[in-house]
């Protein structure tokens, strides 16, 4: 019972031997084997890079820049319903008032209630406010008149 273990390390180590009567050449081979891999591996990597670069350069091309100005009443982005979206909730709080713009791109936000304290948000989690209070007059024009019918 205690020699079967080496018995079979035994016959597996002449095993091997008898396959690789040339371990020279073996390990040429396999030198060979990996540097295709290494190869194959870096040319994918250039692959992935190239790709990179070309969908970044396409998203910058179609980026719309913002223009925010001190004063301007904008909507905020509610990070929080993301986690549990309500089906009609709307994603957007506000309308705020910008009160400051930061040069790495903070905005200082102030809510509608001039007690409030103004507070500080990334510059791309707010969008123009679009206020549609605009008076428009709306001319009507019958479809039919009484004359036509009588």
């Amino acid at each position: 019972m205690c020699h079967l273990p080496m018995g079979i390390e035994h016959k597996a180590y002449w095993a091997v031997m008898e396959v690789n009567m040339q371990p020279k050449v073996c390990a040429e081979e396999r030198k060979l084997q990996l540097q295709e891999l290494e190869e194959l591996n870096l040319e994918s990597y250039d692959a992935a890079m190239w790709y990179k670069e070309k969908t970044k350069l396409w998203h910058d091309k179609n980026l719309r820049a913002k223009e925010l100005q001190v004063g301007q009443k904008v909507l905020l982005f509610q990070s929080k319903l993301k986690l549990m979206p309500g089906k009609l909730k709307s994603k957007w709080t506000g309308p705020y008032t910008i009160v400051a713009l930061r040069a790495n791109g903070a905005v200082e936000l102030q809510g509608s209630n001039p007690n409030s304290a103004p507070f500080m948000v990334n510059g791309y989690r707010v969008k123009p406010f679009r206020d549609n209070s605009e008076v428009r007059t709306v001319e009507e024009i019958p479809l039919c008149t009484t004359d036509v019918l009588a």
